[in-house]
Order: C-alpha cells, then structure tokens, then sequence
C-alpha cells in the first residue's frame, strides 16, 4: 500500500499523530524547549508568590501561563491574577488521564526559549 494512502487511513482511524504526547503532558500541554520557568504542585501551594515567576512574567511578550487543574483554584489564583497584571494569557489544564508533578508552566505560545534550568530549587521542590 501506498505510504501516503497508509497514512492518511491510519490518521483517520486513529487520529492524528502527536509530536512528544509524554513531554507535552508532563508540561502542562506544551514542549519543554518552550519552557521559561516551572514549578512543582507543592511549590505552587505555597502562600506566595515565587519571585523567579514575577520576574519572567514581566520580560514576555507573547507568553502562556499553564497551571494544572487538579490544583483547588485557590492556589491558583494569585498566579492568574500576576499574569493578568501583565495582561498574559493563562490557560488551566485539565488532563485526567496523566499524572504531572509540575503545577505551573510558564512558556513561550511558539518559540522555543532553550532554558537549560526551568527549576526553582528550594525546600518544597521535588519532581516524583
């Protein structure tokens, strides 16, 4: 059979094929070379505000912030109302179906930023 026709059959029955489905559901939904600044669930349950994601949300243009949806809103408040301060766009991600021990992701919409350290290491992070 035809490798285009093979394709497109496949893709029909199966949908279509995703790019790094693993890496984009450990990121919130986006690719790690997209990545400024991240941050564990029990980094983001923490009362404040980390600064290292007041410093980034004020250098991007044309950013997006991902928090994860299994968090309570409550603790995802104060990172939308930062990202709102700097009218960026945020977006809860709810992925039922995998497990990420990321809570927050703050990431370029298209271009990779190459970030060799997205981690804010302290007392409460811890990737399991």
């Amino acid at each position: 059979m035809n490798e285009d026709i093979k394709r497109v059959l496949d893709a029909g029955i199966h949908g279509t094929p995703e790019l790094k489905p693993a890496e984009k559901a450990l990121y919130l939904s986006t690719f790690r070379e997209r990545v400024f600044v991240a941050l564990t669930k029990r980094q983001v349950a923490q009362q404040a505000v980390y600064k290292e994601v007041k410093q980034e949300l004020k250098g991007i243009r044309n950013g997006i912030l991902f928090l994860n949806g299994d968090l309570p809103y409550s603790m995802l408040s104060k990172y939308i109302k930062e990202a709102s301060k700097v009218s960026l766009s945020f977006e809860i991600v709810n992925d039922k179906e995998t497990d990420t021990p990321l809570g927050l992701v703050l990431a370029s919409k298209q271009d990779a930023v190459e970030r060799e350290e997205i981690f804010v290491h302290d007392d409460f992070f811890q990737l399991d």
